[in-house]
């Protein structure tokens, strides 16, 4: 089956979010920064914030479970349709039918619109609206905002941290997708059974702040041209790969061609 992703995450390129940013390599301190320095010379250097909170949740949960190439036009399709003055005031006047029509490209959009108009209730009822949710989110303390994210129907880890780097412009925010969850195990920059939440730890805690964020958008590239689930570049040769001598290979085994979890590997 095709990949269905398409060339460029929404983050990346010099059509997708952020503003391009220069940073000093590492020192060396730790093999994660080498990785994420790399990265950056590979794809982008990148610092991110400013985009309206709600949005961004918003486009995160249609993102769930689907590709960019999917999720792109239905969060489209739901600015275009209520995208007003105050979108969380729209959203939670919808109708969740109409809604899931609307954003129906997106996949699970039953459940998805349920979500949503949910989420838009809540955000009207404790901050007022969009424009207070994004003063909590940009000005508020990390933790706590993170938890009351976290405390949110349908909202997980990486939902809550992609709000935080996104929206907040955070330091020290790496969300874990598949493909991040993948690479840093496979490449050894955390425990080969890490779950999700263990990877975000090993990754926030040792690759400086600022460069988090570019860190999460180009690893999720690396991991769409180079370090896929089932064929990684070094499968069949071991120079195809930009960062094969920062790479522990855990759980990739070139002479036989078997490429497994990362958990399950040696």
């Amino acid at each position: 089956m095709d990949d269905p992703e398409p060339d460029r995450n929404i983050s990346g390129g010099e059509a997708g979010g952020g503003e391009p940013t220069a940073f000093d390599p590492g020192t060396g301190e730790t093999r994660a920064e080498a990785v994420v320095d790399r990265l950056g010379d590979l794809y982008w250097q990148k610092t991110y914030g400013g985009q309206a909170a709600f949005e961004c949740l918003v486009r995160t949960i249609l993102s769930q479970n689907t590709s960019d190439k999917a999720s792109q036009p239905a969060h489209e399709a739901l600015m275009d349709a209520y995208g007003g003055a105050d979108l969380a005031a729209s959203l939670a006047d919808a109708d969740q039918g109409t809604l899931a029509e609307t954003i129906s490209s997106a996949g699970l959009y039953n459940q998805k619109s349920e979500r949503i108009v949910a989420l838009a209730q809540l955000v009207c009822d404790e901050y007022g609206g969009a424009d207070g949710f994004d003063a909590f989110v940009t000005t508020g303390d990390p933790g706590e905002v993170r938890d009351r994210l976290l405390a949110m129907n349908g909202v997980g880890p990486k939902t809550a941290d992609c709000v935080l780097l996104f929206s907040g412009g955070r330091d020290g925010v790496f969300p874990v997708d598949t493909h991040v969850h993948r690479i840093a195990r496979r490449m050894g920059l955390a425990p080969a059974d890490a779950d999700h939440e263990t990877v975000r730890e090993h990754l926030e805690r040792a690759v400086p702040g600022e460069k988090c964020g570019f860190g999460h958008t180009a690893m999720i590239q690396f991991g769409r041209e180079y370090c896929t689930a089932r064929q990684p570049a070094c499968l069949d040769d071991p120079d195809a790969c930009p960062l094969a001598g920062l790479c522990d290979q855990v759980g990739v085994y070139p002479a036989s061609g078997e490429v497994v979890d990362p958990s399950e590997g040696d």
